[in-house]
């Protein structure tokens, strides 16, 4: 009997349930875009820089990300290599022979990071063939180059060209050595674009005179959200001669620029809510004033105060479920739109983007948990605030809400 009196009051003014309802589906629909444009963009923004290069977990020798120098470089051994390929939460090892020297063509010569890596390893992690615009994708078994694009105009070169590299190998050694340009690649970030020069790890080795040895691996995983635990759990597997960094040590800009943009999302998340809240308030007060007379009338015929509560409470969970319900049927399709096509901003706001290494791409994310969590989140401050009608009736004198 309940339930049906519910029913028949919400429709007995459509106009003003369905504004309610209104309300309730805009508030589920901007909270859930706002929150799932944040995951994505971060999300975007952490799989630009990883991708790109660093990986998201790292292990080098103890001590040189504090001396860079390939005398702190290091084996990798079979010990070690097990271990690593034994663990399941790691997707990709990339082993890499890193050190700075200089390139040169002809009368110029500019400084350069030289990057030894195994071709087909780099371009699991990073996808490193994909940014080839000139040229072809080296390959394990030669001694041939990439160069970064910004590079090969500071130095006049294209592919097919050579260049000399110089510089200090391991212990010392003096380094030289002539390769041909297989490829010109793209790189997003300025200063890697300026200054990367790509060489298999085998041919580095070489030119080093450090046979076997590596300055780093780096390491793709399963569940990025879980990077710091997947970090600790590897430094306890391989011990404590190696130093193992997650990508938040070894790129900290980026690490605090993710939580300075977190802190302000819950700033913005406090204000959409107070508005919403407001909003939401506005329309039940609304509601209980255009029914004044209603209420006041049914007491005075007998209907206890309680039960009238019980019904007014009932309208208000009925509403706000269906304007929740719509809500999510709204913003689903247009979070889905925007994952697939994201929005993408250009000219000096896409180049700020650029000198950070990421671009300015703003997908968003679609996680079942955004729609649960920002429904139910709306849901209780519906059910809240439904709680002044509530309030209203318990105080409510018959005689004088009748008069008009």
């Amino acid at each position: 009997m309940i339930l049906k009196l519910i029913w028949r009051n919400l429709w007995r003014n459509s106009r003003r349930t369905l504004i309610t309802m209104a309300s309730i589906a805009f508030a589920v629909l901007f909270a859930v875009l706002m929150k799932s444009f944040q995951d994505g963009v971060f999300n975007n923004l952490i799989k630009n820089v990883v991708g790109y290069y660093s990986g998201y977990v790292q292990i080098h020798q103890k001590g040189y990300w504090d001396e860079q120098i390939l005398d702190n470089s290091f084996e990798l051994k079979k010990e070690l290599n097990d271990q690593l390929q034994q663990n399941h939460q790691i997707t990709a090892i990339v082993p890499r022979l890193e050190t700075f020297v200089l390139a040169s063509k002809g009368n110029t010569t500019k400084g350069c990071l030289l990057v030894g890596t195994d071709a087909v390893r780099e371009n699991k992690l990073t996808q490193l063939k994909s940014k080839l615009i000139k040229g072809s994708y080296f390959e394990n078994n030669e001694a041939t180059v990439l160069i970064a694009e910004g590079l090969a105009k500071r130095l006049e070169v294209s592919f097919s060209d050579t260049i000399v590299l110089f510089g200090q190998g391991f212990h010392g050694v003096m380094a030289a050595g002539k390769y041909k340009i297989k490829g010109i690649i793209h790189l997003a970030s300025p200063e890697m674009n300026a200054a990367f020069v790509y060489l298999p790890l085998t041919a580095t080795q070489s030119f080093l005179s450090a046979e076997n040895r590596l300055t780093s691996v780096s390491l793709g995983i399963d569940d990025p959200e879980n990077t710091d635990a997947i970090a600790q759990n590897i430094k306890a597997i391989i011990g404590q001669q190696y130093e193992v960094m997650p990508w938040q040590e070894l790129i900290p800009d980026v690490a605090n620029h993710i939580k300075a943009d977190g802190f302000s999302f819950y700033i913005f998340s406090g204000i959409l809510y107070l508005i919403i809240g407001f909003g939401l308030f506005g329309t039940v007060l609304m509601m209980t004033a255009e029914r004044k007379y209603e209420f006041g009338m049914l007491i005075a015929i007998g209907m206890k105060k309680s039960k009238l509560q019980l019904i007014l409470f009932g309208e208000t969970v009925l509403i706000t479920f269906f304007g929740v319900l719509l809500g999510i049927l709204l913003s689903l399709p247009l979070v889905l739109y925007l994952k697939e096509k994201p929005i993408r901003f250009g000219g000096e706001l896409a180049k700020a983007y650029e000198q950070f290494g990421f671009e300015a791409l703003f997908p968003t994310n679609v996680d079942q948990n955004i729609f649960i969590t920002q429904s139910l989140i709306v849901l209780a401050m519906a059910v809240l605030i439904g709680v002044y009608p509530l309030w209203h009736i318990h105080g409510l004198d018959p005689v004088n809400a009748m008069k008009k």
